[in-house]
């Protein structure tokens, strides 16, 4: 099934995606950490993954980024009038395509990857 995304949608995630990494950083030291190792990475669909063998406190950080970020979600799909699941996969989108080189992203295919100074690989319905 192909879909769409509405342009609210798309400026909302891009919006989304100039702020959820640097504010993550700067209130927990813990993600900057597990992000410059190669720990964490993000995802499509605009979540946190852990790379690698998971560890109580990786889960835990990745749970609780998540549930802020999918809470941010559901506040701008509201708004915007699109659905949590758009939101978030533009947001995953541009925060891919922001990601620096050495810093983890998974590809379409669901493969871990470290960022070169290439372009990441992402989804074909990513702008």
């Amino acid at each position: 099934m192909k879909r769409t995304f509405t342009a609210s949608a798309l400026l909302f995630g891009a919006a989304i995606a100039l702020v959820l990494p640097a504010a993550a950083q700067e209130r927990d030291p813990a993600y900057a950490a597990a992000r410059s190792a190669g720990q964490i990475g993000e995802m499509p669909d605009g979540y946190l993954g852990v790379v690698g063998a998971p560890t109580k406190d990786l889960v835990a950080l990745v749970n609780k980024i998540n549930i802020q970020r999918k809470a941010v979600y559901t506040q701008k799909s509201a708004a915007s009038g699109s659905t949590v699941e758009e939101m978030a996969f533009t947001t995953g989108c541009n925060l891919i395509l922001k990601t620096v080189p050495g810093e983890k992203y998974r590809d379409p295919a669901g493969n871990w990857q470290t960022r070169t100074a290439a372009a990441p690989a992402r989804d074909p319905r990513c702008i």
